[in-house]
Parts: C-alpha cells; structure tokens; sequence
C-alpha cells in the first residue's frame, strides 16, 4: 500500500475520527510497515479514488461503504482465509455486510444491533474516584481475575481457555505497562478497573469497564469512570469514548451521569 492510498485511508477515517478511533490507531500504529498494513487494509477505489475500506484483522470493521462497495467487500472476505472474531462498526454498515456473509458462513454466536458510542469531551459532571490510579505491575495477579471475569461476562466466553492463558496475560501486562489500565484496589481486592482500548491524539476509546457484581449499585463505578476520564484527558486524548449495548441500561445510566454522550451507533456480530 503506497503513502497516498495510505493517507486517502486516514482522510476517509478522519470524518469521524471517534467512531473511527480504531482504524486511525491502526493506520499510525502501521504507517511504517506498508506490507502490514496491505495483509489488513482492502479498499474500493472509483477512477483511482479510495471511496471504502474494510479492516481485515482481528475483527472486521467497514468504513464508508456503500452498497455496491459491500458486496466486492463481501466477495473479497469470502475469498480470504477466515481469521476474525467478530464484524464491528456502524452499524447500517455492518449489518448490511452480515447480510450478504450470513448464507456462507456459520451462524454467530450473537448479533449485537444496537450499541450506542458515547462520548465525553470535557470534565466529567462526578467527582472522580482519588483511589483510582494508573495500575502497575504488582497489580497484575489482582487484576487478571477481574479482566478474566469482565471478558467472560461481557463476550460470553473466556479468555484463558486453552494455550491462550500467558498471550492474555502477556496482552494485559503490556497494557498496564503502558499505563493504560486504570483500576481500583481496596485490601487486595479490584473494585473497579478499566482500560484504555484504543487511543489516537483526538481520541481513546475505553473498554474492559468493571466493577465486582456485588459492589454494584454503589457509586464504584460512576466516581471511577470519572477518574478515567480525568486521567484519560489530562494524559492521553482530550476526548474519551466508548460504546455499549442498549440494554445495558445500569452502565448507560453511570455513564450518562458522568457526562458522556451519544454519538453514533455501531453493532457487532460475534463468531
């Protein structure tokens, strides 16, 4: 992929760079690794312009497709080897991809239609939690439980199962290492963590947001998102998103309270 098809990319993905968070960290995360990015970056181009793109790595992500760009994108998906976990993105967009894959590959293990993005661009309207703090990696034994229990709950499978136990460690060191991950600890027991997911210099993108089910209900973690909000702006993006599914209506009501706001919709499909 040459500099000009690369930066033709980041325009497209500049148009909404929150929802588009992703791709632009891949695309800096990349941009010095041509052939890398090629194995993961499919575009559709009109007389030599770049008009779509599909991401092709981990998940699938569309990005200003249309309808004619989704059905190349569909046949090209359906030529390649098979390597994502899930299909991620706005969410007419993906849900008109999962269309068109669906009679080809097998069924999902959920569809996920309706996840609003939120976003927060200010101070959050909570005091935020003083305990909670950039984690460090004596945390790490504390806060692999908790980011086993998060997954699980939030995906419906685990993480660990198998030889996948030390990369998922060895992920989540990296992530604390990179003073990503935000947690609160009380008496050796994590009573709210969270963690950066994706970040670019407008914006990063939290997810892994937990608190124990049963110290829930009891502010942990509306003071904490405040906190990773405070810390989020002052050290990395000066925007803080995230999305979440619509029937998550205890997480949609915290994160109302601490400021954030809808943006836009995606949906996912999990194999």
């Amino acid at each position: 992929m040459l500099r000009t098809d690369i930066d033709q990319v980041r325009n497209l993905a500049l148009k909404d760079p929150i929802s588009n968070c992703f791709i632009l960290s891949r695309l800096n995360d990349l941009s010095n690794n041509s052939w890398s990015l090629q194995n993961e970056i499919s575009v559709f181009e009109n007389n030599k312009v770049i008009e779509s793109v599909v991401y092709n790595g981990a998940n699938i992500i569309p990005l200003e497709t249309n309808e004619e760009s989704r059905v190349a994108f569909a046949q090209y998906l359906l030529d390649s080897p098979r390597r994502a976990s899930s299909i991620v993105g706005d969410k007419t967009q993906v849900l008109d991809l999962w269309n068109l894959l669906k009679p080809f590959w097998n069924k999902p293990r959920e569809i996920r239609s309706n996840q609003p993005v939120l976003v927060i661009n200010d101070a959050p309207l909570l005091s935020p939690d003083p305990l909670v703090r950039p984690a460090v990696l004596r945390d790490l034994e504390l806060l692999l439980p908790a980011c086993v229990s998060m997954f699980t709950e939030e995906v419906g499978v685990s993480p660990v199962v198998g030889s996948s136990e030390q990369i998922y460690r060895a992920r989540i060191s990296e992530v604390i290492q990179q003073r990503k991950m935000f947690a609160r600890i009380d008496q050796a027991q994590v009573t709210f963590k969270a963690e950066i997911g994706v970040a670019t210099d407008q914006v990063c993108q939290i997810q892994g947001v937990w608190v124990p089910p049963q110290l829930r209900g009891r502010d942990y973690g509306k003071a904490g998102m405040a906190a990773v909000v405070d810390l989020t702006r002052k050290y990395f993006s000066p925007m803080v998103s995230l999305y979440v599914n619509d029937y998550n209506e205890r997480a949609r009501a915290v994160y109302k309270s601490v400021g954030f706001q809808e943006h836009s919709t995606f949906a996912t499909v999990l194999f």
